[in-house]
């Protein structure tokens, strides 16, 4: 391990048995291995890296990719099945909540319970719980069992230790995504300055803009090994890409499948209702454009021979962020448009979008004039990126809830 280097990961491999009932677990044991009553299932597979001291790294994949394992072998929650870890420093880590807390300690308890895990000292605890009980603001709370703490407050004095006990290297996983906005901003803020001193900080998140702008590289996981290492917008832009050709397979397929719609049907009469009307095909005009920018969104529609449509129906529409936050929904019966087997396809035009800059799917439903049941529901069957914009000192044009277009006079 270079001397630079705040992680080390070598050749990092996590196995799991997975056991089909609870007593093949005894079977397995008592052939002393010689008849294998499990499968294995390989988490992460071969995954080298190293992070060098003062860098902020960011973690991206999808759901599965391995990311959580990896943070998990990182800290020492979790033994490798082959490979090795090495960090220099000591680690203050946020995983999934509540870890590392014990419940029936209230807040004040596990500060000083966490403290003591991470080496502090009585008296430096002291010193710094001023400091982490305003940080996690949860007022009298401090002094209640957490048990009763709301996943937000759990994150808060979580948080609120991770940051104040001067880590040389903090890990965090997606833990920011369960705070309101005003703690968000307080952490990032709490974050960049622990950036400015030189601490390591290692950020799993599905937010693209947040690595983007908050972290120097970023590594792309998928299905348990490094997909692509790099610098944060090259490597978030490859992942980008890579989930979109995924949405156009899966357009494909779907188009393709609806093609033999009639084939399809196996009798059951509920599926024959649900394929009455189907979404064939949905796409985007433009896939990457600005904040005030024109979306247009493109569906075509299938109908079943065997059974044809006599009544209106509605097209319904739903935008979700990276977070699976949802933005914006749009139907066409609730602005009074009820559609007919005569519509086959059919657009929904924004002329000026005031979407943040991130990631968005796009979900698809057809449903009945009194939206009250569904025909047909195609999840994530787009997907179109709103891009950063960055003012002459580089920094970010747009950041809250909502771009609004503006001037300004004088």
């Amino acid at each position: 391990m270079r001397s630079d280097a705040a992680i080390s990961v070598k050749n990092l491999t996590k196995t799991y048995r997975i056991f089909g009932h609870p007593g093949d677990r005894i079977k397995q044991a008592f052939t002393l291995g010689r008849v294998r009553f499990h499968r294995e299932f390989t988490a992460l597979k071969d995954v080298s890296f190293e992070i060098k001291r003062g860098e902020t790294v960011g973690i991206i994949g999808r759901n599965g990719s391995g990311k959580s394992t990896l943070l998990q072998l990182i800290c020492g929650i979790l033994k490798p099945s082959s490979g090795s870890v090495k960090i220099n420093g000591r680690v203050s880590a946020l995983l999934e909540l509540g870890a590392g807390f014990n419940p029936e300690f209230t807040g004040r308890e596990n500060v000083y319970f966490q403290g003591a895990v991470m080496g502090l000292k009585r008296f430096e605890i002291d010193a710094r719980f001023g400091q982490i009980a305003a940080f996690a603001d949860i007022g009298e709370f401090i002094d209640q069992p957490v048990r009763i703490y709301s996943s937000g407050m759990f994150v808060r004095l979580a948080l609120a230790v991770a940051v104040n006990v001067d880590p040389d290297v903090l890990i965090v996983d997606e833990a920011l995504a369960v705070g309101d906005m005003e703690f968000q901003e307080r952490s990032i803020t709490r974050m960049r300055s622990l950036q400015s001193t030189g601490t390591t900080i290692l950020l799993v998140t599905h937010s693209m803009p947040a690595v983007r702008n908050f972290c120097q590289r970023a590594i792309w996981l998928d299905g348990g090994e490094v997909m692509q290492s790099g610098d944060a917008p090259t490597v978030c832009a490859a992942y980008q890409e890579h989930t979109k050709q995924d949405v156009r397979r899966e357009s494909q397929s779907r188009k393709n499948s609806h093609a033999h719609l009639e084939g399809s049907q196996s009798g059951d009469q509920q599926s024959a209702k649900n394929k009455i009307i189907a979404i064939a095909n949905a796409a985007v005009e433009n896939e990457r454009l600005e904040v005030g920018g024109r979306l247009v969104l493109r569906f075509s529609l299938q109908f079943s021979r065997s059974t044809p449509v006599s009544t209106e129906f509605g097209l319904g529409v739903l935008i979700h962020n990276d977070q699976g936050k949802l933005i914006a929904i749009f139907n066409t019966i609730r602005d009074n448009i009820f559609l007919s087997e005569t519509v086959q396809d059919i657009n929904l035009c924004l002329p000026s979008i005031g979407f943040m800059p991130g990631h968005y799917w796009v979900s698809a439903n057809v449903c009945d004039r009194d939206a009250m049941f569904a025909y047909d529901e195609f999840e994530r069957c787009a997907s179109f990126e709103v891009v950063d914009e960055f003012s002459l000192k580089g920094i970010p044009r747009w950041e809250g809830e909502v771009a609004c277009a503006h001037t300004w006079r004088w």
